[in-house]
């Protein structure tokens, strides 16, 4: 058995010893190195080469034995007897020049870069190729594997492969032909470069792997990769089988001797044979005494069984009562949260009803106060309308604005007329006059009224202006109320002091008609701000010095039949009727009622 177990470690450690078990199923994959598609050009050697010096130099027995020898054989070295002694007296700047010389032979070194390129294209032609392989096998006439073609290499890779798909007839196989066809640029279809008839016997063992191979390969050098290492074939050699030692022969009719087994491995194999009934009979002796030991115990086992089951049972138990307690803890917990807020929402209730019961207490004198509230908020609005009303017939007692004659819509304020927007032909000063007025009545008016108006007005007589903070990417924000030379910044300013009448209109709840007819906007306004039947209030103490108190002017429409009681302020259909009146002049125009819908009236 020792000497089994040897073996079997020399198989595995050296594979190269043990090549008669190696099949075309152990072939994983293949490559080759050093392709050359073209031959080199032969050229003269440097001196001859004997037996010693061939590489994989065959080592046949009878020259093993003439080197160990203790007189070995000498081979001829006709190369040192050849040689001229005077070439090793020649002085060390001979041997540089030489060495020199022939260094310079080699093509990156030439002068010539024409020279150097074709040399580079060549070897790039020759050495650079698209190779493939296949494999064939006696008795088949299609190859038994193709491989991928690899594109432009020196050194191709193939990819690994797996022959037992081929079935038994193949993969115990252990001879075959490989084929390598290549192709290079110049070529217009691949050519057979290679033809090798492989006995898997005789490939030579390179190492376990090919970086440990450090010797240089020939031409066109193709290898076997096994799972166990690396294989080629260098010599072209048979196979030589020799019969192990202290085998016996078998003679057969033809006077051919074949190996049979020897007496080590019958006796080995009766060893075996006496070593496996042994174990048989062992086993059947142990399965009785291990039965037999099984009754003879058979209630204590039973007890022990069950006593390892009420443990289980009891451990079942106890983590049952565990998750229980765990859950009636928690349990516990949720009660008293729930107790502890339902307490809470009790006094939460309590003290909303004693809140409640203390507002029920309060609110009859709460609803006394809110009623004598609201008689003092709507007496205030009256005293409110009645004031507004007051101060509407002094400012327009200041700045009266009447019609002009047989112009329809158009008015004086203070006896200066101005137009509507349209400053053709008109007198300057006037225009700024009349412009001044109607600013500072409009200026008044947002006291008055509380409005705050968009477009600030400074009131300064006839140089009053307007600004604009409103509007954004303005050159200026301030635009004068009287002409000037820049005439659109004067007409700026007119729409900017239209548009805050418009504002004050529409915070009164008015509508307007045209935005250009400042006058009869301005005249509108007052017009509706004055209306009513009640009396107008005097002035409070406090006015004017010297004077006890000031007379109320007899402007009102008391008697008016369209205005309503206790200082309503009219329609302003009605309104603009009476406006329009006062002109004394027939025009046809479009009025707003306050649904949105044009009526045509004829003043």
């Amino acid at each position: 058995m020792d000497t089994d177990t040897g073996r079997e470690t020399a198989r595995r450690e050296r594979p190269w010893l043990f090549p008669w078990n190696r099949k075309l199923r152990h072939l994983q994959s293949i490559s080759v190195r050093n392709l050359v598609i073209t031959p080199p050009p032969t050229r003269a050697r440097g001196k001859t080469i004997d037996d010693d010096d061939i590489p994989n130099t065959l080592k046949s027995p009878s020259k093993i034995l003439s080197q160990d020898s203790k007189s070995p054989l000498h081979s001829s070295r006709s190369f040192t007897d050849l040689k001229s002694r005077a070439s090793q007296d020649e002085p060390a700047k001979k041997q540089s020049e030489v060495r020199s010389r022939r260094r310079s032979t080699l093509f990156w070194n030439d002068p010539n870069p024409r020279t150097r390129q074709v040399k580079l294209e060549d070897i790039y032609h020759s050495r650079m190729a698209d190779t493939f392989f296949s494999l064939h096998c006696e008795g088949l006439e299609e190859p038994v594997y193709i491989s991928e073609v690899v594109d432009r290499a020196t050194n191709p890779n193939f990819r690994a492969f797996d022959l037992n798909l081929c079935g038994p007839f193949v993969s115990r196989m252990d001879e075959l032909t490989l084929k390598l066809w290549t192709k290079t640029v110049n070529m217009p279809e691949f050519i057979l470069l290679v033809e090798l008839q492989v006995h898997l016997r005789s490939l030579q063992f390179l190492g376990k792997t090919l970086e440990s191979f450090h010797q240089p390969l020939p031409a066109n050098s193709v290898l076997f990769h096994f799972s166990d290492g690396v294989y080629t074939n260098l010599t072209d050699l048979p196979p030589v089988e020799a019969p192990p030692q202290g085998g016996a022969q078998k003679a057969v009719a033809d006077g051919t001797i074949l190996p049979t087994s020897s007496y080590d491995a019958l006796m080995r194999l009766a060893n075996l044979d006496e070593c496996v009934q042994d174990a048989l009979a062992t086993r059947e002796k142990l399965e009785t005494q291990i039965s037999a030991i099984l009754r003879g115990n058979e209630p204590s086992l039973k007890t022990v069984s069950d006593a390892a089951e009420a443990q289980e049972k009891l451990c079942r138990t106890k983590q049952a009562v565990t998750a229980e307690r765990k859950r009636l803890r928690a349990a516990i917990k949720r009660k008293e949260e729930l107790i502890a807020s339902i307490n809470t929402r009790k006094e939460a209730m309590e003290e909303g009803r004693r809140a409640q019961e203390k507002t029920r207490s309060h609110l009859p004198a709460a609803q006394e106060k809110l009623v004598f509230s609201e008689k003092l908020l709507n007496q205030t609005a009256e005293e409110t309308k009645g004031q507004i009303r007051r101060i509407s017939e002094d400012l327009l007692s200041i700045y009266p604005i009447e019609p002009i004659p047989d112009k329809p819509l158009a008015f004086t304020i203070a006896g200066l007329a101005l137009p509507n927007s349209s400053f053709q032909d008109t007198d300057r000063e006037v225009i700024a006059a009349a412009l001044g007025h109607a600013a500072h009545l409009v200026y008044l008016l947002s006291f008055y009224l509380s409005v705050a108006l968009p477009y600030p007005i400074n009131a300064n007589g006839s140089t009053s202006f307007i600004q604009d903070p409103i509007s954004a990417s303005l050159p200026q924000r301030t635009y004068p109320l009287y002409p000037v030379s820049v005439h659109y910044r004067f007409e700026y300013g007119v729409f900017l002091l239209n548009k805050d009448i418009e504002y004050i209109l529409n915070k009164q709840g008015l509508r307007i008609l045209d935005i250009r007819h400042t006058l009869a906007n301005l005249k509108y306004l007052l017009y509706v701000l004055t209306a009513g039947t009640s009396e107008i209030p005097a002035r409070k103490a406090g006015g004017v010095r010297g004077l006890a108190g000031r007379m109320t002017p007899n402007l009102s429409r008391r008697g008016s039949v369209e205005s309503a009681a206790s200082g309503e302020i009219v329609q302003p259909r009605k309104a603009w009727e009476s406006v329009s009146k006062m002109n004394g002049s027939m025009a046809s125009m479009s009025l707003t009622s306050d649904g949105g819908k044009k009526v045509p009236v004829h003043i």
